[in-house]
Parts: structure tokens; C-alpha cells; sequence
């Protein structure tokens, strides 16, 4: 208990120290020792990592889960180490929801037939979303919270620490300067009583000289002067490696996000494909409304060659060819024009809805051009000896 007090006696004398510096350095009585500027600079590319990371966490987290009570409910479980529930994603229950609506108002109809096909792709659009949301936090989430939780802890313990060693540092270069301002004093005046205001108490022998006395302190506040310049330069030292380490913090958080990049472009891949079979299974659905789309330019012939397609597509309809059966064999007859045949780059891998139109595959180059009357959203596209309509949407036209 004898020990246990002393030691509590000691730390509050520590504090009342470092309390005392701290309070004289902001009112500009006591002077206070500076870091280097290359240290500075540490410390704020650290502070400035910490601040946006935590600021990318966040909006990650908003993006991947936009319901703010599911993200509350989701910290809670994490913080209890418990595993989150299972959550439907909006695309399911919508799937859900056009599913019973198809059964109750008749499946046999075209309205009931289109809703369960749009179901069904809703479903697979709400899995995907799941997947997409667990790879991103696997991948990307999960370091970011690791570095906020676990590196970034550390750092601003060791400069607490630090803080604290150049406090007690400053502190006893006070204590040594005040001593021998008084050695001084004492030698000029003679033996006198030293002013125990002025530094810590001590045992001194009181049938000493001043002098000698002073001697004794101003030995002392050198000693503990070296001990706390030593605690502080190796203080410094742990912090600074520390702090360099964001230089490695930031090549895995780019590692990372490359990751999430990657994520993310499946992601929409998949929703691109998904939603790209439901539009060519509602088309040839009898009686199912498919709106035409609206020609936004002028026809392809004077459009300038470096136009390219929109970067997700949308299939236009056909509204001013034949019919599939009269098409293909009117294009098996079509010779292509003398002039205004042009290359094309295909952007995306395409199937063909019927024998008049030609299946392409990405980054393959066929020639294409235009026939009177033609729909401006679609071309003819020529392969070899095959030969077929192709949506423009789909090319990059070349010279």
C-alpha cells in the first residue's frame, strides 16, 4: 500500500508538471522545443490520411448501404462480434413483390408473363448487388477500418507519448536554467538561503553555503535534463518510423482500391448483361408494347468518324426494316454501296435476336454501312461472307 502511494505521489507530481508547462507554453512564459520540419510534415500527411480515410469509410459505407439504421444495426453487431444477419437487398424484395403480383393477376397473361420474366432479373440483379457488397468490404472496407482501429491507435499513442516526453524534457530545461540563474545570484551575493519558491524541494543540509547547494541542484537538473533529452530523442525516433509507415499504408490502400474498381466494374457488368437479356426476351414476347427510340443526331453518314457509342448501351428497335424473314433475304441480295462503307470496332459481345441480324464479339472490326430507309440506329455489318443488321450503339466507327 506504502509502494502504491508513492508511486500515485509520483505520477501526480509528473502531471502537475507537465500541467504546469503545458498551461506556461500557451500563455508564452516558457519556451518550447520544436520538431524539425520534416517531422511537421509527418504529422500532418498522417492527420490528413486519417481524415480522409475515415471520410472514404463513410461514404463507402452510405454507397454499398444507403439505409443508415441497417448501417447502425450492422456496427452493433460487429462491435458485439457477432455475425450480421442476412439481409434481403431491394432488388429481391422488388422481385419478390412482381412475383406474387404475376400469380395473383395471372401468369398466363402478357402482363403476368412480362412481370415474372422482369423478376426473375430482378432477383439476379439483387444477387449480384450481394455479392458486390461483400467483395467491397472484404476488399476495401475491411483495411480501411483495420488501419483506422489498429495503425492509426498506435500512431497517436506514441505521440501522446511524445507529447508528453517533450513536455518533461522543456520542463527540466526550466528547472536548470532557474538554478543556475540562482547559482549565479548566490556566488555574487554570498552564502545565502536558497529560495525553495524558485525549484523543487529538496533535503538540502541547511548548514551548507548557498553556493554549494546550488551547485548540488544545478547537478541534479543536469542529470535529469540528459535523462529526459535521451527519453525524448528515442520517443521521437519510434513516432517517425511510425509515421514514415504511412508511405506503406498508402500502397495497400491502393492496392485496395484497385480492388473495389474491380468490384465494382463485375458489378455493373453484370447488371449490363442481365438486364440486356430481359430486354431481348421482352421483345419477342407476342404482344408485349416495346416503345422506339428517338434518333438524338443525324443519320450515321455525317456523323463524324470518331463518334463512339454511349458506354452502356441500349438495344433500339428495328422499326424501319422488314420483317426478320423478308430481311435476311433482302440482305443475302443487298450488294454494299459503291461509296460510304466504313470499319467499326465492336465495344460489347452481342447476340443475335433472329437470323437478320450478324452476332458480334468485343474489339473485332467489321465493315458497316447504311441502306435508304434504314432505321439511323442500326447498320449493316459485314464479317467475312456473313452479313447482318448490328445496333450502332454497340460500334466505335472508324476512317
Amino acid at each position: 500500500m506504502d509502494f502504491n502511494m508513492k508511486k500515485l505521489a509520483s505520477d501526480a507530481g509528473i502531471f502537475f508538471t507537465r500541467a504546469v508547462q503545458f498551461t506556461e507554453e500557451k500563455f508564452g512564459q516558457a519556451e518550447k522545443t520544436e520538431l524539425d520540419a520534416h517531422f511537421e510534415n509527418l504529422l500532418a500527411r498522417a492527420d490528413s490520411t486519417k481524415n480522409w480515410t475515415e471520410r472514404i469509410l463513410r461514404q463507402t459505407e452510405v454507397l454499398l448501404q444507403p439505409n443508415p439504421s441497417a448501417r447502425v444495426e450492422e456496427f452493433l453487431y460487429e462491435k458485439l462480434d457477432r455475425k450480421v444477419p442476412s439481409r434481403v437487398t431491394n432488388g429481391e424484395l422488388l422481385a419478390q413483390y412482381m412475383a406474387e403480383a404475376a400469380s395473383e393477376l395471372g401468369p398466363d397473361t402478357p402482363y403476368g408473363k412480362t412481370l415474372i420474366k422482369v423478376s426473375e432479373a430482378e432477383k439476379r440483379l439483387g444477387a449480384a448487388e450481394r455479392d458486390f457488397i461483400h467483395t467491397a468490404s472484404l476488399s476495401f472496407l475491411t483495411p480501411l477500418r483495420n488501419f483506422l482501429e489498429g495503425d492509426w491507435k498506435t500512431i497517436s499513442k506514441e505521440r501522446r507519448l511524445l507529447q508528453n516526453r517533450r513536455l518533461d524534457l522543456d520542463a527540466c530545461k526550466a528547472r536548470l536554467k532557474k538554478a543556475k540563474a540562482a547559482e549565479a545570484k548566490a556566488t555574487c551575493e554570498g552564502d545565502t538561503v536558497p529560495d525553495f519558491q524558485e525549484t523543487r524541494p529538496r533535503n538540502y543540509i541547511l548548514s551548507a553555503s548557498a553556493s554549494a547547494l546550488w551547485n548540488d541542484e544545478v547537478d541534479k537538473a543536469e542529470q535529469e535534463l540528459r535523462v529526459a533529452q535521451t527519453e525524448f530523442d528515442r520517443q521521437a525516433e519510434v513516432t517517425r518510423l511510425l509515421l514514415e509507415g504511412i508511405s506503406s499504408t498508402h500502397v495497400n490502400h491502393l492496392r485496395c482500391l484497385h480492388e473495389f474498381v474491380k468490384s465494382q466494374t463485375t458489378y455493373y457488368a453484370q447488371c449490363y448483361r442481365h438486364m440486356l437479356d430481359l430486354q431481348k426476351q421482352l421483345g419477342r414476347f407476342p404482344g408485349t408494347f416495346v416503345g422506339t427510340i428517338e434518333p438524338a443526331s443525324p443519320p450515321l453518314s455525317s456523323t463524324s468518324p470518331t463518334t463512339t457509342a454511349a458506354t452502356m448501351p441500349v438495344v433500339p428497335t428495328a422499326t424501319g426494316l422488314a420483317p426478320p424473314e423478308e430481311a435476311a433475304l433482302c440482305l443475302e441480295e443487298v450488294a454494299p454501296p459503291a461509296s460510304g462503307t466504313r470499319k467499326a470496332r465492336v465495344l460489347y459481345d452481342y447476340e443475335a435476336a433472329d437470323s437478320s441480324e450478324l452476332a458480334l464479339l468485343a474489339d473485332e472490326l467489321i465493315t458497316v454501312y447504311s441502306l435508304p430507309g434504314m432505321d439511323p440506329d442500326w447498320l449493316i455489318g459485314e464479317r467475312g461472307n456473313k452479313k447482318g443488321k448490328v445496333p450502332v450503339t454497340y460500334l466505335e466507327l472508324l476512317s
